[in-house]
C-alpha cells in the first residue's frame, strides 16, 4: 500500500543551518540520518570555507500542535 498522507517535516530531523551575521541562521538542508548531515557538511565546508555551518537535531513536532487545534476547534463547534 501507498502511504498518501503527505510525510511529517520531523522525518529528516538532522539539519545543516548556515550561520549569518546577528544571530541569524538559514536551514540549509535536511537529513533523515546523522552520517547523511555530515558527509554533506564537508562537501559545503570545501565549497564554502568562509561559511560557518553546523549540525543540529531538530525535534519540534508542529504537526500534533495543528492536531490539538484541530481537536479543540472540533468540540467547540
Amino acid at each position: 500500500m501507498i502511504p498518501t498522507s503527505k510525510p511529517k517535516s520531523n522525518s529528516h530531523p538532522w539539519c545543516i543551518i548556515r550561520q549569518l551575521p546577528n544571530m541569524q541562521r538559514m536551514v540549509v538542508a535536511r537529513f533523515h540520518r546523522r552520517h547523511d548531515a555530515d558527509a554533506y557538511r564537508q562537501i559545503l565546508q570545501l565549497l564554502l570555507p568562509t561559511a560557518n555551518h553546523v549540525i543540529v537535531f531538530d525535534s519540534t513536532v508542529p504537526e500534533i500542535a495543528e492536531d490539538i487545534e484541530r481537536t479543540l476547534v472540533e468540540q467547540m463547534s
